[in-house]
């Protein structure tokens, strides 16, 4: 079986602030932390075993992972497994980079959101272009919001050329068309995040090979449908794999429209659909900013609302 899993445990603390984010410092209780310690290690212990399927791996957490030791701990040993195609966890990278040394850098990638004001940018930077020096495979986004626009244009400009810099339309925000188009200038698919996209009765990977698991080992078919599908620890999903059709009438986020298979990012993102990379860097100014139609969703185009629908 080759199977992507998308994990999201009980943690839900983070060491930000955002104003968009409903976790901002927010701080887990020390049982609170060794029960998501748990979860984590009994599902990392799950992928290590499952030796006779190809495993890609999405760890998109509630709060920051990767200031917790098991997340760092678990990524670098889950990226040494020759089962396993690509583990990958969305980050503020606010943690230290040492750890990258023990991971396997061909298989780890890293899914960075840059926040203005909450970190200097100098800091955040560096660790990047530390990132690119080990040779390790990221991309960096930054929410769209009108106050992140210089922001956004000066990372652009400091980022090795080869960085794919994204752009999330931020929730409850309407951009004029001149507005889109300005953020569309910096990172050509924002169009895809700047409407919803209608959903339902289309066609989704999500059910049949892409799958969203919680810290019971509870499977739904994503983080956005509540139905669940069985256990991953009995084995009780399995049987509940097959092809879907999406039951929700619109999908806002990256990590769920990017499984729609009436849209064409598994050939934009082609090796790098988890750690939001594309295939080739994405033509400037090629890709409309309008809401696209049918036909341009089915058109071959080169080129989160998790937490608020902000990060993701």
């Amino acid at each position: 079986m080759d199977l992507t899993l998308l994990y999201r445990g009980p943690l839900a603390s983070c060491d930000y602030d955002c104003p968009y984010c409903p976790f901002a410092k927010r701080r887990d209780s020390t049982a609170e932390l060794r029960a998501d310690r748990a979860a984590l290690e009994r599902f990392a212990a799950w992928a290590a075993d499952r030796i006779d399927d190809r495993l890609s791996l999405l760890f998109t957490p509630w709060g920051e992972g990767l200031v917790r030791s098991w997340y760092r701990r678990a990524l670098a040993d889950l990226s040494r497994l020759p089962h396993i195609r690509r583990v990958a966890i969305q980050t503020n990278l606010s943690c230290r980079t040492d750890w990258l040394a023990e991971a396997d850098a061909d298989t780890l990638a890293l899914w960075c959101t840059y926040h203005p004001g909450q970190t200097p940018y100098d800091r955040f930077l560096a660790k990047c272009r530390d990132l690119a020096d080990r040779g390790v495979r990221f991309s960096v986004g930054v929410v769209g919001l009108p106050g992140h626009r210089d922001a956004a244009r000066r990372l652009r400009a400091d980022l090795p050329a080869h960085v794919y810099l994204w752009i999330n339309a931020a929730e409850g925000h309407v951009y004029t068309d001149a507005e889109a188009d300005d953020w569309t200038a910096l990172d050509p698919l924002f169009p895809y995040s700047r409407h919803p996209h209608t959903s339902a009765g289309l066609p989704c990977r999500t059910g049949e090979s892409v799958i969203s698991v919680d810290g019971e080992g509870t499977v739904r078919r994503c983080h956005f449908v509540r139905a669940e599908l069985g256990n991953l620890y009995d084995g009780s999903y399995r049987a509940a794999l097959r092809p879907r059709a999406c039951p929700l009438a619109v999908c806002d986020c990256h990590i769920g429209y990017v499984h729609l298979e009436t849209l064409p990012l598994y050939d934009v993102f082609a090796g790098g659909v988890l750690e939001r990379i594309p295939a080739a860097a994405p033509p400037r100014h090629s890709t409309p900013s309008r809401q696209p139609g049918p036909a341009q969703h089915s058109a071959r185009v080169t080129g989160i609302a998790t937490r608020a629908g902000t990060t993701d």
